[in-house]
């Protein structure tokens, strides 16, 4: 009786010592396909969500900035045609044609 209780701790020691290199075996190979992931992705020259949000609130001011000078320009042609229609019109020159 004493041996087979002997027998099954030794088989539990083995156990968990397959059990511990299988979990590092896991652990290796998910690291390892971690770094091929980052060098796949690094290969396509992605941006990083840093970069990404920088540039995006770049191009929404600049949208906002031109949107304001669409409509100060569009102000400044009707103040231009209110004088306009009140003196004559100045002739276009004429262009030459192809």
């Amino acid at each position: 009786m004493q041996s087979e209780k002997r027998i099954f701790d030794d088989l539990a020691k083995v156990l968990n010592g397959v059990a511990g290199t299988v979990a590092g075996m896991g652990r290796e190979a998910e690291a390892s396909m971690r770094e091929r992931a980052r060098e796949w992705a690094g290969g396509l020259d992605l941006v990083s969500r840093e970069e990404f949000d920088a540039v995006k609130t770049l191009a929404a001011n600049a949208r906002a900035e031109a949107d304001a000078l669409g409509k100060r320009v569009a102000a400044l042609e009707a103040a231009l045609q209110a004088k306009g229609s009140a003196a004559p019109a100045k002739a276009k020159p004429a262009t030459k044609s192809a």
